[in-house]
């Protein structure tokens, strides 16, 4: 995935200039494919020129404008054929788990530490994206209430139920980062008292 095949997924709902993309990307697509302003603008400008978006200058209060960004058919035709693709993975990098095969190296506490914020970090992800949820379930999910007002109602079902079945996916991630972090925190209380264990005669 690139950061103009997400960029493109947003407009295929409705033209933005580059603050409400950027908003709306940070909103929604930012869950699944992080990207902050800085690379978010430039690629805009690129897309342009590659003929995926068309920018047209749009009045912005009293006297200033702005610049709102539209998906051209050959933008549609991209984004299209990316989805029909199939994925090529990557080699994964995971700096906890790379450090949590050499944990003996650490103090106790540290290793707890480190655990511990695995948790805080997974279960945070985990209550955002059970928001997520609730706003597709009660119908007040900004971006996608705008996704399907845009939609034939045919297609409606379908939108929620890959939108639902996204956050699933994360929230069942974070849960599993957080039931391993766990395990990592009682693996340690056994390892210290089998070391504080007297020797078996």
């Amino acid at each position: 995935m690139s950061l103009r095949h997400a960029l493109l997924a947003l407009l295929t709902v409705e033209p933005m200039t580059g603050y409400d993309l950027s908003k709306a990307f940070q909103a929604s697509v930012s869950h699944v494919w992080h990207a902050p302003d800085s690379q978010i603008y430039p690629e805009l400008r690129r897309m342009e020129a590659d003929g995926l978006v068309v920018g047209t200058e749009v009045p912005w209060g009293p006297r200033g404008k702005k610049r709102e960004y539209s998906v051209t058919a050959a933008g549609l035709d991209a984004f299209r054929a990316w989805m029909n693709e199939p994925l090529s993975y990557t080699r994964e990098r995971d700096p906890a788990h790379l450090k949590a095969a050499y944990l003996e190296w650490a103090e106790p506490d540290a290793a707890r530490a480190q655990l511990r914020a695995h948790i805080a970090n997974f279960d945070q992800q985990r209550t955002e994206w059970l928001e997520k949820v609730r706003e597709i379930d009660t119908g007040t999910s900004t971006m996608l209430e705008k996704r399907l007002a845009h939609a034939p109602a045919s297609e409606h079902t379908s939108i929620r139920a890959y939108k639902r079945y996204t956050y699933e996916g994360l929230i069942a991630r974070a849960e599993h980062e957080i039931e391993w972090a766990e395990r990592g925190l009682d693996l340690i209380d056994d390892l210290l008292q089998a070391d504080a264990a007297p020797p078996t005669a």
